[in-house]
């Protein structure tokens, strides 16, 4: 059983399994470590059969997932990025051949590495506070399976767009072009979700399985050089040193913030 202040809380409501991310004060930013757990909940949801289908979603009002904790990545090397890279094929890999129906219950902002998982699931359903996208350049960090799923949703020119902006769309925005399917009341996102989940779950599994194998079939391809094309572009990126030097950027003006606000109390 999950307790409350784990990084993530499995639970089963009947035939639906719920993951929820578990550090709000982190915008539920997640680990490596923390990973691992999804990966291990979403395998336990996969095989056990009174489970028919799974909602993911987040812990607090602000974010379902602000991606990566930029705290993992101090110090990285070219070898150490390419590993990262690794863990990454297999966590979205997870994502990918679950034969349940996932639906992604957004809470909040879905930034970076967790818009790309949230575009992962079947059906998004959020709210009007909700942001997603792909913040990676202005972190100095390369965005390659970002554009990847984008380009597979909705084309090459709003790909480049909000690879290269870095911008975080509106809910409005989201639900406009597809990405969010339902946006209710924020305290109906993970009703509504369950409901989904639930409906989802109650339809004939075999079809369900097969179809979704097909998606992923449709797919894989591109992304298995996506992979490939994320190491090397990773390998060179941690290279030149420009992300390590704007992780620690990012930091040292943090400290200068939360020292001012100390002296000011």
């Amino acid at each position: 059983m999950s307790e409350p202040h784990d990084p993530i809380v499995v639970e089963r409501h009947g035939t639906v399994g719920l993951v929820r991310l578990n550090r709000p004060e982190k915008l539920n930013a997640w680990t490596v470590a923390m990973r691992q757990d999804i990966i291990e909940a979403l395998g336990g949801f996969e095989s056990d059969a009174g489970v028919r289908a799974i909602v993911m979603t987040g812990t607090g009002e602000r974010a379902f997932c602000a991606g990566q904790d930029l705290e993992e990545a101090h110090g990285f090397t070219p070898d150490a990025a390419e590993a990262w890279i690794r863990g990454w094929e297999v966590f979205y890999s997870t994502l990918r051949g679950l034969s349940k129906p996932l639906v992604m219950a957004l809470n909040g902002v879905a930034a970076g590495s967790a818009f790309q998982a949230a575009l992962m699931g079947d059906v998004r359903v959020g709210h009007a506070g909700v942001r997603m996208g792909q913040p990676e350049i202005n972190s100095g960090i390369a965005s390659i399976t970002g554009p990847w799923i984008m380009n597979l949703m909705l084309g090459m020119s709003r790909t480049v767009e909000l690879t290269l902006t870095g911008r975080l769309m509106s809910a409005d925005e989201c639900h406009r072009i597809g990405l969010v399917h339902q946006l209710v009341a924020p305290a109906e996102v993970l009703s509504r979700s369950m409901a989904i989940a639930a409906d989802l779950g109650a339809k004939p599994p075999v079809a369900m399985r097969l179809d979704k194998a097909r998606f992923r079939e449709m797919t894989e391809p591109t992304f298995r050089e996506t992979i490939d094309a994320a190491i090397r572009a990773h390998r060179e990126s941690y290279e030149s040193q420009e992300p390590q030097r704007m992780v620690e950027a990012f930091y040292a003006a943090r400290g200068a913030t939360i020292k001012a606000a100390a002296a000011q109390a």
